[in-house]
């Protein structure tokens, strides 16, 4: 039996982090999702992990999107923190003035892979006076405390349930791990809700005193504010399962008494040549670095190609695969177009064409592959038949049916948001990829020249621009008191 992408809806499933197992989407108001991903702290150039969660999440609301549904995408913003003050001293820098160059350079990465823009964007330093109305209420219901130190703390044993989604017992925890004693908690895994103004930090007046949020805190108040006590979706990368993700359920489920979030997605790892990415280990690579070397569109397939929940392992090796992988889709493609003299181009009006893609025998497939928990790599496999399909035709000379299996390839592949710019346009931009060219050591010591002044005249963003510029063609800078060293990687 044909299933219409309009019916399609009922046979979607999704993995839930919380109960293990795959579940129907059932969202409290029929024909409407409300999703909350946690985002950036935005006192750095994203990585390519936080690429990995903004192309899943993407994927997620378009294929949404294209089963009817209307979808009410939040990423919220961290833009107040340990690390964003620490930033901001390094540089003698506003944090206003930090928060916004690396807000802008995030949206200029989710742009270049092609991610849509959330529907809110939600900054902490909005919803202070949300937070304090959740800590307050937290304490009034003895689920959190004012210590001595002047912090509020949240209490996780007036919280039955703890540990739920991370499938950790509290009292395992305390048994197994070693722990720095703190006289001001109750218990050693408590975390902090308010912390107590220091010198020269942002602060803001609260019944407890001047300070800030602690950073768990500041999403159960988002998120609840943009999407109710109990939302559709809640979803971030893996590594804030526990305790992130943890916290928010315990304070945010004591402070309404609804349940949080209905399902949790959690994105997988991704792994350098096969270890955990790490600036200690020298395998942390920027969205910006990387999209240097490789079109976004390739580095978007190379994500989409594994399943989000699984690890991924990020090499040269790998986007060279994507690369050749993706220029074969749309070879396939150049083909029909230079056999039939004109371009293969779907319009949204062309509602009949859409729907006979969908209910092919390949549409039936890539539904089914996108409705088991957003499937991309089954998917991506399914372009692969269509692809095979269209060379065939080509070789019977049967010029009709490989314009239609090129119409099916396009328009199935929209969802993912791959093979939707003009063909020879990608293929040219592929075709003339290349490496920064090798720097003279003259050259080298003229960036850093420019770049220390660009630092003397705060104008950070230039600096930046320069180092990056040095780091793509294998530069490495070392700053310290002496001054600014170079080594070629």
């Amino acid at each position: 039996m044909t299933t219409s992408i309009t019916d399609a809806q009922s046979q979607l499933v999704i993995y839930d982090s919380l109960t293990a197992h795959k579940q129907s989407l059932q969202p409290l108001v029929a024909g409407k999702v409300g999703m909350y991903v946690c985002g950036m702290t935005v006192y750095d150039y994203c990585h390519i992990g936080h690429a990995r969660v903004m192309v899943a999440f993407d994927l997620v609301v378009r294929w949404l999107t294209q089963l009817g549904y209307e979808v009410n995408y939040v990423r919220n913003i961290t833009d107040i923190d340990d690390k964003i003050i620490a930033r901001a001293i390094e540089n003698n820098e506003d944090i206003s003035t930090l928060t916004q160059r690396f807000i802008t350079a995030m949206h200029e990465d989710a742009t270049a892979l092609g991610c849509l823009s959330p529907d809110a964007e939600p900054r902490a330093t909005d919803y202070i006076d949300e937070m304090q109305q959740m800590i307050a209420t937290l304490v009034d219901g003895n689920h959190a405390y004012a210590a001595d130190n002047g912090d509020v703390y949240y209490a996780v044993e007036s919280f039955k349930d703890y540990g739920k989604l991370s499938k950790r017992k509290l009292e395992d925890m305390q048994a197994g791990a070693r722990i720095e004693v703190d006289n001001v908690k109750r218990n050693p895994f408590d975390f902090v809700l308010w912390k107590a103004a220091k010198a020269d930090e942002p602060q803001w007046a609260s019944p407890w005193g001047q300070g800030r949020p602690g950073w768990h805190i500041e999403c159960s108040a988002m998120s609840t504010k943009c999407l109710g006590d109990t939302f559709d979706i809640h979803g971030g990368g893996h590594d804030l399962q526990f305790p992130h993700h943890e916290n928010e359920i315990a304070q945010s489920e004591a402070a309404t008494g609804c349940q949080y979030a209905n399902n949790w997605m959690h994105v997988g790892f991704i792994n350098v040549d096969g270890e955990k990415m790490s600036k200690s280990l020298g395998n942390f690579f920027t969205i910006r670095e990387v999209i240097a070397r490789y079109h976004p569109e390739t580095v978007r397939f190379f994500l989409l190609s594994s399943h989000y929940r699984s690890q991924v392992n990020f090499s040269d090796k790998a986007l060279d695969e994507a690369h050749n992988s993706l220029s074969r889709l749309y070879q396939a493609l150049k083909v029909v177009e230079t056999q039939s003299e004109r371009t293969l181009k779907i319009e949204e009006a062309d509602r009949e064409l859409i729907e006979s893609a969908f209910a092919s025998a390949a549409g039936q497939a890539f539904i089914a592959a996108m409705n088991d928990d957003f499937n991309s790599s089954a998917a991506i496999s399914v372009l692969f038949g269509l692809a095979k399909e269209i060379n065939k035709a080509i070789k019977a000379e049967d010029f009709a049916g490989a314009w239609q299996y090129a119409q099916q390839l396009k328009i199935l592949a929209k969802p993912l948001n791959i093979l939707q710019q003009p063909v020879a346009q990608f293929l040219q931009a592929i075709i003339g990829e290349a490496s920064a060219a090798a720097l003279s050591d003259t050259q080298i010591d003229d960036l850093i020249t420019q770049r220390q002044q660009a630092k003397a005249d705060k104008d950070f963003a230039q600096a930046d621009a320069i180092r990056e510029e040095l780091k793509e063609a294998g530069i490495e800078l070392e700053d310290s008191s002496a001054g600014t060293t170079w080594r070629r990687a």
